[in-house]
């Protein structure tokens, strides 16, 4: 659970955000986009307030804005599919702008693009608080299956590992006077690939016997215990309470 690289979502403070256990931080993130995805879409003002919410908590934890939202671009793909619905869904249809545009298209647009762009923001902006790491050590801590822990702690190390080799192998070819221009250059990338493989499959096999060496049987040891007080749980919870809170009103107003 040693894994200490950096990634480019998170950022660098000393907020009270920043300084919650991971774990706290992961089930207020879940607990709040489960209580978003429950809202009825058509309660508009109440997604209106979840982001509210959601600016409160990124002020807290010292969070630019244009941080967050340029980390939101990465819902573009279904924003895309979001304003074709309109166009292709059935149903009673309404004028917008001199459009004949499918009404429950409409609605169901809306309700994708406010419940995802909600759920990816709370995510980035856990992301951006929390260290890969601590996010392994939360989930562990939240009792998430060991294997799927390792497994993703072993992906993200050897991410990095396979994306220097890759660097590697482009500058070897470059020195070479090699530049891929066309389709006759697909040969020697596809080699390339397949070296790349090979040379990550017998690593892998390398670590794995260097680790049963030194007495590895199936888990990893704990070197940081994680924990919490309730002072530090109720913070957290301060953002899904809240959201729960808007929740009601949405489905009882």
């Amino acid at each position: 659970m040693g894994v200490g690289h950096a990634h480019r979502l998170y950022r660098h403070g000393a907020s009270p955000v920043h300084r919650l256990p991971p774990h706290c931080k992961i089930t207020a993130a879940l607990c709040f986009v489960v209580v978003v995805v429950s809202t009825p879409r058509e309660a508009v003002w109440a997604f209106g307030l979840y982001a509210l919410l959601l600016a409160a908590a990124a002020l807290a934890a010292r969070v630019p804005a244009r941080f967050l939202l340029g980390r939101l671009l990465i819902e573009v793909p279904f924003v895309a599919f979001a304003v074709l619905m309109p166009f292709v869904a059935n149903g009673p249809y309404v004028d917008v702008l001199g459009l004949s545009l499918s009404e429950p298209g409409l609605w169901g647009a809306w309700n994708i693009l406010a419940k995802g762009t909600l759920g990816v923001a709370a995510s980035v902006l856990l992301a951006a608080t929390t260290e890969l790491r601590e996010l392994l050590l939360g989930l562990q801590r939240l009792r998430m299956p060991p294997l799927l822990v390792q497994i993703a702690s072993f992906m993200i190390r050897y991410g990095d590992v396979v994306g220097d080799e890759m660097r590697r192998m482009r500058i070897a070819r470059a020195s070479r006077g090699f530049e891929a221009r066309g389709v006759r250059h697909w040969g020697v990338l596809a080699k390339s690939a397949g070296a790349l493989f090979i040379r990550s499959y017998e690593r892998g096999e390398r670590v794995h016997l260097a680790m049963l060496s030194r007495g590895y049987a199936g888990t990893m040891p704990v070197i940081d215990e994680v924990t919490a007080t309730p002072a530090q749980w109720s913070y957290a919870a301060a953002l899904p309470a809240a959201a729960l809170a808007v929740c009601v009103m949405g489905w009882t107003l």
